[in-house]
């Protein structure tokens, strides 16, 4: 066997075969052949930066800004130290990157070129931001000499704009100067691997530095950051808040997001203090679905069951949440309550309410502390609060009632199909059901199939579904099914979409075949953005430019791609069942078309049972939200 030479080869291409037969970067490292300094292009030094930290997945559209990171792409490819994935879409890659993090915890990085290329992704990323999800940006930008505008930059004379608008929406590191790489890693890792709120972390690169060499040791890359979960420094405020939660007789608890990767201590906790949980978007299984205290969602959207218990409850325990404006009815969801103990790791999120016992720090170590208070200092805790759980219990029964007759519901003729079709809520308990037989990831879109589609699963545990609530940008989900492809381990999932959050990304046919994707698109098609349709009829009476007249057969247009099973789900129950198992043993990507009720009948949709401040509720939201306590 031929001996490993220990000097490091020059040459990107002698480089990366050396790096390979010493069995990866981590390993060169920990033999100790990484120690001295070694001179390379800055593009590659920052792909060996990204690679120290774990990243060795690229999602690129390249273009004229990043030939030179694609060429070193290229070659650390061919020599299997890294995978890349080309994309159509700059936002469709932006969204397959954060679902790739989001649901398999695997960071990468996107590429892409100056101008409009770093913009859509750059949009995409606002998916990223608003749900807490950690994702390299690596953008071209413009050269550093000022020898005249650079094809597609901002056409402004003013130094790295580009620069300025990345850390308008996240943190950001231009690396006009080669020697400042080590500096944006690692700012890059904390943004990235942020123990509480990662998000995206943008890095510039000019055209002229990426090719330009720098000197330094391999081995001083950045790693990522290593953090012990945090618990408040002091028993004073765990004393505090078992006090309270003692001394109520209606306590309930608000789980964020937060509070997903902490299920079995929350369903501890709510069972020992005799609360209830209301739970968002996000954070549908945190409680199994029939636990009697689970009241599902609450909120503007809401359910029956969830706003009820907003509406009476006198203490607030806030899991993980960022009191988002829908979250809590725009600040008035919780008219009774009188003090708020909030556990959160963000200081600042920790103290969004008035009349706030705080407990700063990791959601699940803070809940087994304070269950154990409230254990040794008030044993018989949940028993003052059996009216509290019995009425609860009975708005429960009452949503469920409600949900069965909405699903049994029939339908007039559909103005615009012309027949009677399922209803939204009948198109997606059957395919929520399937997906719950099977095991099969949920991925919801924007608008009103996200809306109704919370209000309708029925979780067991948390991360069975992924709604992007956060930013709701309208076509994620199937774009987010291309996270399955890259993942190391990637599950059959199914992307609940409308119309029009399809026809944003409508890119995943092709995308979707190329890289492999196992899963399914759910078309549930009604013409037009009914949930703003609908938010236009509840303020002022009439729709207006929310819907067309143009007719698409997206069974035919999925069809004409090459690879993709292109199904209709029918007008009925059986139908859309039929089309599901079908679609479901296709090894690739598969598309079921679905028409859906839209209309004046109240059974299409699952209503809303909260308040939000937006439109002609302005004044009286505002008017409401002057007497609030907290």
């Amino acid at each position: 066997m031929e001996t490993l030479s220990t000097t490091i080869p020059s040459g990107e291409e002698e480089r990366a075969a050396w790096l390979a037969d010493a069995g990866g970067l981590e390993t060169a490292i920990r033999d100790g052949l990484l120690s001295a300094p070694v001179s390379l292009p800055l593009a590659e030094a920052l792909v060996l930066g990204l690679m120290r930290q774990g990243v060795t997945k690229y999602l690129a559209v390249f273009g004229h800004g990043s030939t030179t990171i694609g060429e070193i792409l290229r070659v650390y490819s061919k020599h299997g130290l890294v995978r890349c994935w080309q994309f159509r879409n700059e936002v469709e890659m932006a969204h397959a990157a954060t679902a790739l993090r989001w649901i398999y915890g695997e960071a990468s990085a996107v590429v892409t070129s100056i101008g409009p290329g770093a913009l859509q992704a750059m949009a995409g990323s606002l998916a990223s931001a608003s749900n807490g999800v950690g994702v390299y940006h690596l953008y071209g930008d413009e050269t550093t000499h000022g020898e005249g505008y650079n094809m597609q930059q901002v056409p402004k004379p003013v130094q790295g704009l580009f620069g300025q608008i990345t850390s308008l929406m996240g943190q950001s590191y231009t690396l006009h100067s080669p020697g400042a790489l080590r500096a944006a890693l690692r700012r890059g890792a904390m943004t990235v691997f942020h123990p509480w709120r990662p998000g995206p972390f943008y890095i510039n690169l000019p055209l002229n530095t990426q090719p330009r060499e720098t000197r330094l040791r391999l081995d001083a890359l950045p790693e990522p950051p290593q953090f012990t979960a945090a618990v408040p420094g002091t028993d004073d405020g765990l004393a505090e808040a078992a006090r309270l939660i003692a001394e109520s007789r209606r306590v309930a608890i608000k789980a964020g997001g937060g509070a997903c990767s902490c299920a079995a201590a929350v369903r501890e906790f709510a069972e020992r203090a005799g609360a209830v949980v209301v739970l968002g978007p996000g954070s549908t299984g945190v409680l199994p679905d029939a636990h009697p205290q689970n009241m599902h969602v609450g909120g503007s959207k809401g359910s029956i069951s969830g706003n009820y218990a907003m509406d009476e409850a006198a203490l607030l325990v806030v899991i993980g949440s960022r009191a988002v404006c829908q979250s809590d009815c725009s600040g008035i969801g919780w008219p009774n309550v009188r003090d708020v103990i909030n556990i959160n790791a963000d200081p600042t999120d920790v103290q969004h309410y008035n009349r706030t016992t705080a407990l700063c720090g990791d959601a699940g170590q803070v809940l087994r502390r304070l269950h154990a208070r409230i254990v040794r200092d008030y044993p018989g805790c949940a028993e003052g609060k059996a009216g509290w759980l019995k009425a609860c219990a009975e708005k429960k029964a009452a949503w469920r009632t409600f949900k069965t007759a909405r699903f049994s519901a029939e339908l007039p003729p559909d103005p615009v199909w012309g027949r009677r079709v399922l209803s939204q809520p009948q198109a997606i308990k059957i395919a929520s059901d399937f997906c719950k037989e099977r095991d099969a990831l949920k991925l919801f879109d924007a608008g009103d199939v996200q809306a109704n589609g919370f209000q309708i699963v029925e979780d067991d545990k948390p991360f069975e579904t992924f709604t992007e609530a956060g930013a709701s940008y309208m076509g994620f989900a199937v774009s987010a099914l291309l996270a399955g492809a890259i993942a190391d381990r990637g599950r059959y999932a199914m992307a609940f979409t409308g119309d029009g959050s399809f026809m944003m990304n409508p890119q995943i046919l092709v995308d979707g075949v190329e890289h492999r994707v196992h899963g399914t698109i759910l078309l549930l098609d009604n013409r037009r953005m009914s949930a703003i349709s609908e938010l236009q009829v509840a303020q002022y009476g009439e729709a207006f430019r929310t819907s067309d007249a143009v007719a698409v057969d997206y069974v035919q247009m999925a069809a004409s791609i090459d690879g993709v099973m292109a199904l209709y789900g029918g007008d009925d129950g059986e139908a859309l069942k039929a089309a599901l198992r079908a679609a479901h043993a296709h090894e690739g990507l598969s598309l079921v078309h679905v028409p859906v009720y839209y209309g004046p009948d109240a059974a299409g949709g699952m209503g809303a049972y909260g308040r939000w401040n937006v439109g002609s509720w302005c004044e009286e939201m505002e008017r409401d939200y002057e007497q609030t306590l907290i």
